[in-house]
């Protein structure tokens, strides 16, 4: 009885009923949408159209630990966004080869070095296929 009771008090009315039911469905798909799980985090920041660079691998040479290199991986938006912060070059790895190397001489001049007068050596590029290349 008291359920009778309790519904003439709210006054449902049968047009109240499906907008009741619309925003239940509605905050399903939400649910759903904020759940989704991504395999990796560049993927996650390439889904949400983020910048995204990542070291992949360090390789350090055993006979002489200042020489080796860093295994990197990017996605469009971080080229985007160092084309837009003045970096250029003919392909995404220099692209990127020249932000590193600026990150690293800004890392050396913070602790005091001269960086302007240090030689860089060269730089080899392996093309490793799949949008890969290794550089050292």
């Amino acid at each position: 009885m008291s359920g009778v009771l309790n519904m003439v008090a709210k006054k449902t009315t049968v047009a109240e009923a499906p907008a009741k039911k619309t925003v239940k469905q509605t905050a399903t798909k939400t649910q759903t949408r904020t759940k989704k799980k991504f395999s990796s985090p560049k993927e996650e920041a390439t889904h949400h159209k983020q910048p995204w660079v990542g070291v992949l691998e360090t390789h350090v040479n055993p006979d002489n630990p200042s020489n080796g290199f860093f295994e990197l991986d990017w996605n469009e938006y971080f080229i985007v966004q160092l084309k837009s912060h003045g970096y250029d070059g003919p392909t995404e790895e220099s692209i990127v080869d020249a932000w590193f190397q600026s990150l690293c001489r800004n890392i050396g001049n913070e602790t005091g070095l001269d960086m302007e007068r240090r030689g860089s050596g060269y730089i080899n590029i392996n093309n490793l296929g799949n949008g890969k290349s290794e550089v050292s």
